[in-house]
Parts: structure tokens; C-alpha cells; sequence
């Protein structure tokens, strides 16, 4: 194990401690493969299983174990009219599981996450019966305020190239604050606590993933 390594693995086992506290639990993985084959056993067979937009998802391998498994998956991106969107939507909310990552981690545990829909962060707060996030040590920040500015000026900007959305971002590289029919930054929502025992779980992953 490197020194990098080593660090990855020290800091995210200060953040499982207080995620613990938090009544969400957290897991460390060194890398994406490991990560993918821990979520598959936490999911077991048969389950249902939904997953908001994420390239975390894409590029660790987790999209394709879960297409190519058991689990039944909600497809909710082949959706074309507004009557289908709306319904797909409701099915990610009665499944038994939702992936996703979390736009930025604070050491102290705290999920901090911005959406423009926010089909993705109404399903992490309520609705599935778990919800299982892959989050990569590239996410980890200090504070709030430093994911929120992470968000904004570093993975908004990417993300908004990615998906062809006409915002300021998206042309000059940093957040405008803009109010614009495109804007990705609709909903800010932190998760300080889950209520519920059991129902959040954070998977880290010493690698970087994502935005």
C-alpha cells in the first residue's frame, strides 16, 4: 500500500466514525472493483433496484453488475414523454434500492449533494428502502461550504459539458449563479442525519470517480 493509499484509508475511516454517529453507514474499499462487489452482496437477488444520474455509477462498473445481474432494474433514462418520466420516477420511489453518489462528502460525515430536477436527492431523502451511495475519495472536502463550492466551479461545470446544458458553467468554467432554464443547481440539500436505522449507506472508494 502507498502513502496515498494509506491516507485514502485513514480518512475514510474518520468519515465512517462519523457517519456512524449520523445513523448512516460507511464502508472503505480501495478501489472500484472491490466497491461493486460489496454493493452486489449488500443487494442480494431479486431485489428492485433504481439509480439517479451519476457518473460515479458509470465509470466504477456498478450500471453494468447490476444490468447483467438478477436484481430487476429500473430504467428510468429510456423514459420519452412527460406521463413516462413521471411514472419511472414513481417506480425509483417504491424500489428496494437506490444508487447514486453524493456530490461532495465532509470529513465530519455530512452528504451534500445539488440537483436541478431533483429526482435523485428526493429519492436519497425519502422513498426507497435503501439507498446505497458510491462516493470517491476525490469527493471528500472540509465543510459544507467548501462541497458546495466544490460543486459549483469544479464538477457543475464538467457536468453541464457533459450533458450539452447552456449555463454559465458551462461556457466560462465556474458557477454564475445563474437562474438560467438549464441551471443544475435547483435544489441544495445536505444530509445531516438519517432517521431511519439502516437505510443509508456510503460506500467509499479510495480511487477518484465522477465529477
Amino acid at each position: 500500500m502507498n502513502p496515498k493509499q494509506k491516507a485514502h484509508e485513514n480518512m475514510a475511516n474518520t468519515i465512517i466514525k462519523n457517519l456512524s454517529r449520523r445513523n448512516i453507514e460507511g464502508f472503505y474499499c480501495p478501489d472500484k472493483d472491490s466497491a461493486v462487489s460489496l454493493a452486489m452482496d449488500i443487494i442480494g437477488e431479486n431485489a428492485t433496484v433504481s439509480f439517479g444520474g451519476s457518473a460515479t455509477l458509470k465509470e466504477s462498473g456498478m450500471l453494468e453488475a447490476l444490468r447483467n445481474s438478477s436484481v430487476h432494474v429500473i430504467e428510468t433514462f429510456s423514459a420519452q414523454t412527460p406521463e413516462e418520466k413521471h411514472q419511472a420516477f414513481l417506480n425509483c420511489v417504491a424500489s428496494d434500492y437506490f444508487f447514486m453518489s453524493s456530490n461532495a462528502i465532509t470529513i465530519d460525515g455530512e452528504l451534500i449533494n445539488i440537483d436541478g430536477n431533483g429526482n435523485r436527492i428526493a429519492c436519497l431523502i425519502h422513498g426507497p428502502k435503501h439507498v446505497i451511495l458510491l462516493v470517491g475519495m476525490n469527493k471528500v472536502v472540509s465543510d459544507v461550504k467548501s462541497g458546495i463550492a466544490r460543486i459549483q466551479n469544479t464538477a457543475s461545470p464538467v457536468n453541464a459539458v457533459s450533458l450539452n446544458k447552456k449555463t454559465p458553467c458551462g461556457i466560462t468554467g465556474h458557477c454564475g449563479n445563474c437562474h438560467s432554464a438549464d441551471c443544475m443547481c435547483c435544489q441544495v440539500v445536505v444530509t445531516r442525519h438519517s432517521r431511519h436505522d439502516g437505510r443509508i449507506k456510503v460506500i467509499l472508494i479510495g480511487e477518484e470517480l465522477g465529477y
